[in-house]
C-alpha cells in the first residue's frame, strides 16, 4: 500500500523554486538544492507532485474546452478592426538623428490625433532608442559574488564535506568535464570544508571551500580560456564587499572570493599554489 501524499502545502521560502524546477528554469545549484530539500520535506515533496499531476491533468484533450467558431471569428474581426483604427507606421531604428527626424515627419498626422504628452512620450521613448546603449549582463564578479553569497545563505556550501583532499578531489570525477586540484592547507591556516558544483559565467564550474577563523573562502575553478573576461595575470579586487583574487595554473583558471582581507586572501593564494602538485 502507497504512503498518501501530505496535503499540507509547500515551505513558504521553496514554493517559488518548486515551481521554477517544476518548469525547468532553475541553474544546476538551485536544482540540487531544490532535489535535496524535497528528499527531507515530504511537505514540498507531494506539493511538488500535486503540482505536476496538475499540469498533465489539463494537457488532457477531455478537458479542453474549445471556443465555438463563430466566438473565434468574432474575436478575430474585432482585433482587426482595433488594429486598423490605431494603425501608425512602424517605427525601425534610423541610422543617426537625422534618419529619426525623418522617421518622425512620416508619424506627424498620427501624432497629431493625439493630445501633447502622450505625442512627447513617443519621441522620449524613440530618441532613448538611439542615443542609449543596450544593458549588458552581469558580469563575471557579479556572477562570483552571487555564487558565494547564494552557497551562503541557502546552507549549499558542500556537495561533499570533508577536510580530506583524497575525499574531495575523487567526487568531481563523472561530474564535469575536467579535474580541479585540492589541496591540504590545514597546517597553513586554510583547512579544506569540502567542494561542490556552482554555476558561473554561463557553465558549470567546481568550487573549492576552505576556512580562516570563521571565514569562508570559495575557490571557483573552470578551463582557462572558457571565458575570454579572464585575465592570466594575478589580480585582487574588491566587489560588493568581498575580495576577489583572479589567477591562472596549468589550463584551469581559479576565482577565489571571501570577506577576508586582501593580505590574508593573497597569503591562501600563494599557499594554493605552492601546495600543487609539480
Amino acid at each position: 500500500m502507497s504512503t498518501p501524499i501530505p496535503e499540507a502545502g509547500p515551505c513558504t521560502a521553496w514554493e517559488e523554486l518548486l515551481n521554477g524546477y517544476l518548469d525547468g528554469e532553475l541553474d544546476a545549484a538551485h536544482v540540487m538544492d531544490v532535489e535535496r530539500h524535497i528528499a527531507g520535506c515530504p511537505a514540498c515533496a507531494g506539493a511538488l507532485d500535486r503540482m505536476a499531476r496538475v499540469r498533465q491533468l489539463v494537457t488532457l484533450d477531455d478537458v479542453r474546452w474549445r471556443a465555438p467558431p463563430a466566438l473565434r471569428d468574432s474575436v478575430i474581426a474585432a482585433l482587426a478592426r482595433e488594429r486598423s483604427a490605431s494603425a501608425v507606421p512602424p517605427l525601425d531604428r534610423p541610422a543617426g538623428v537625422t534618419g529619426l527626424l525623418g522617421r518622425l515627419r512620416t508619424l506627424r498626422p498620427a501624432l497629431q490625433r493625439w493630445s501633447i504628452v502622450p505625442s512627447l512620450a513617443v519621441l522620449a521613448a524613440a530618441l532613448l532608442l538611439v542615443v542609449l546603449p543596450p544593458r549588458g549582463g552581469p558580469s563575471l564578479e557579479q556572477d562570483l559574488v552571487a555564487g558565494h553569497v547564494r552557497s551562503l545563505l541557502a546552507e549549499h556550501l558542500t556537495d561533499v564535506a570533508s577536510s580530506n583532499q583524497h575525499t574531495v578531489k575523487p567526487w568531481f570525477g563523472g561530474r564535469i568535464d575536467f579535474s580541479p586540484p585540492v589541496v591540504d592547507l590545514a597546517a597553513r591556516g586554510f583547512p579544506l570544508a569540502g567542494g561542490r558544483l556552482d554555476y558561473i559565467g554561463g557553465r558549470v564550474v567546481a568550487a573549492l571551500v576552505y576556512r580562516r577563523n570563521g571565514h569562508v573562502i570559495n575557490v571557483f575553478v573552470w578551463p582557462a580560456g572558457s571565458d575570454a573576461r579572464v585575465a592570466s595575470t594575478f589580480k585582487a579586487r574588491a566587489h560588493e564587499g568581498y575580495t576577489l583574487l583572479n589567477w591562472s595554473e596549468a589550463g584551469l583558471t581559479y576565482w577565489a572570493i571571501s570577506d577576508l582581507n586582501t593580505v590574508e586572501l593573497k597569503e591562501f593564494q600563494e599557499d594554493f599554489l605552492e601546495a600543487l602538485p609539480k
